[in-house]
């Protein structure tokens, strides 16, 4: 790291509150309902047209409006219907609201206003973390989950007491996680265990 020059400021790391997750732009879901809400708008004022320059509607309109005459909100049908749409909707709304992206973790920037965001994938972060832990003296194997706030770590120690091979792989860990620079330094859980006699 470079040391800011006489007379300026260092820069400002982003506060971790403000750094929000990376957001799914979901252009598949958007564009269906989309051409899905276009289509059925558009034979609707397409009919709508025709009755106003005085031609016969459509055949379909107006065995639906009888159909719905006939229909009560306790028959099976309208109520398969309506689930149908409950569900839709609900979807829908979930994709609105949720971020998505849930493999990419968002990294602290040095300049929060610049309009920048890095983010490093939770696969790479994993990568990173396990070879770090494969460092530790008396660790044989190691697996590793990276989620949004905790890292799993479940490692298999050939020698040594598993004590002394925890505590070395926590303190490893903690600074793998913090050179990460990730805006929400996850927790880690370490678990150790002996490795299989055939395996030492």
């Amino acid at each position: 790291m470079t040391a800011p020059a006489p007379g300026q400021a260092p820069p400002r790391e982003a506060d971790p509150a403000r750094v929000r997750r990376f957001r799914s732009a979901r252009r598949i879901p958007s564009a269906l309902t989309a051409l899905a809400v276009l289509g059925v708008a558009g034979l609707f004022l397409y009919d709508l047209a025709a009755v106003r320059a005085g031609r016969p509607g459509m055949q379909w309109r107006a065995e639906l409006a009888h159909q719905l005459e006939q229909q009560t909100p306790a028959d099976p049908w309208v109520l398969v219907g309506a689930a149908v749409l409950a569900v839709a909707g609900a979807v829908l709304l979930l994709l609105a609201l949720t971020p998505g992206l849930r493999g990419i973790l968002p990294m602290r920037t040095p300049d929060p206003d610049g309009g920048v965001r890095a983010g490093l994938g939770r696969k790479a972060a994993a990568l990173v973390l396990r070879d770090r832990a494969m460092e530790v003296s008396g660790v044989r194997s190691a697996r590793v989950a990276v989620r949004r706030s905790r890292v799993a770590i479940r490692a298999q120690s050939h020698f040594r007491e598993l004590d002394d091979v925890r505590a070395d792989l926590e303190e490893v860990l903690a600074v793998g996680i913090g050179e990460l620079g990730l805006a929400h330094a996850p927790q880690p859980r370490v678990r150790v265990t002996r490795a299989p006699v055939g395996k030492r």
